[in-house]
């Protein structure tokens, strides 16, 4: 799940061209909606009968990097599924969060069908990694959290000046400006942190989220190379003056 993402609070520009951006969050809210995890279907029953079926949810469409390798094709389109389950409404929220924030303007540099390709593609290899790092766990890994780390590398390379609005718990949650080539490397140096100390299979994928933003900021690198830098903003990033700017993020 997303964990710890919430040292920053970004605010981006909002863009009137990414249906691809906003249909996966609707996608991904609808989802967890009707699933068992929200609670809201009686369906599912409750109580025990309620975690059985959660359970069950999980292990259907969820990545169980044991089960993984042994290259089933159920086992080898989870971590594609797994990209639009998440656990509780905390996790899909946080991950909605910042794909609503960042999103967005990754869209529109790439276009909308190579947007759509980058975020599975980035993060079905996220959560593979994830899985061949933790080839004997029964764990069962389920989020977006993957595939939005690669929007936000690919974002730090295409828009490294672009403003991000922060609040930090350790500043009394001050809220503070600062260019993307700041916040999203201290957000990296964050995950670095905990994935190292987490030796045991984390209920947070910290090694997902680094190699998310490393496929992203990679993916980025190699295809636009020196010409992100047309396309990089200074302390007014986004879309064409007449666009009207206020996005958000945690």
């Amino acid at each position: 799940m997303i964990g710890n993402w919430g040292t920053t609070v970004g605010k981006a520009v909002r863009s009137q061209s990414a249906p691809v951006t906003y249909g996966l969050i609707a996608l991904c809210c609808l989802i967890f909606v009707i699933g068992p995890l929200s609670g809201l279907s009686p369906t599912y029953g409750t109580g025990d009968q309620l975690l059985s079926a959660q359970r069950a949810y999980f292990e259907r469409w969820g990545v169980v990097p044991v089960e993984l390798f042994e290259w089933t094709l159920r086992a080898a389109a989870t971590p594609a599924t797994a990209l639009f389950v998440h656990g509780s409404w905390l996790h899909l929220l946080g991950n909605m969060l910042f794909l609503y924030v960042f999103g967005a303007m990754a869209e529109e540099r790439m276009g909308h069908f190579e947007f759509a390709l980058f975020y599975v593609g980035c993060g079905y290899l996220a959560l593979f990694g994830y899985a061949a790092a933790h080839s004997d766990s029964a764990q069962t890994l389920v989020g977006a959290s993957g595939a939005i780390s690669a929007v936000l590398g690919a974002f730090l390379y295409l828009f490294p000046k672009a403003r991000v609005t922060s609040l930090f718990p350790f500043l009394f949650f001050l809220p503070l400006r600062f260019p993307a080539w700041v916040v999203l490397p201290f957000w990296v140096s964050l995950q670095w942190m905990a994935a190292s100390r987490a030796t045991h299979g984390p209920a947070v994928a910290y090694l997902a989220h680094l190699l998310g933003f490393s496929a992203g900021f990679l993916y980025a690198w190699v295809r636009y190379g020196r010409t992100a830098a047309v396309f990089s903003r200074g302390t007014t990033p986004g879309p064409p003056a007449e666009k009207t700017p206020g996005r958000e993020a945690e």
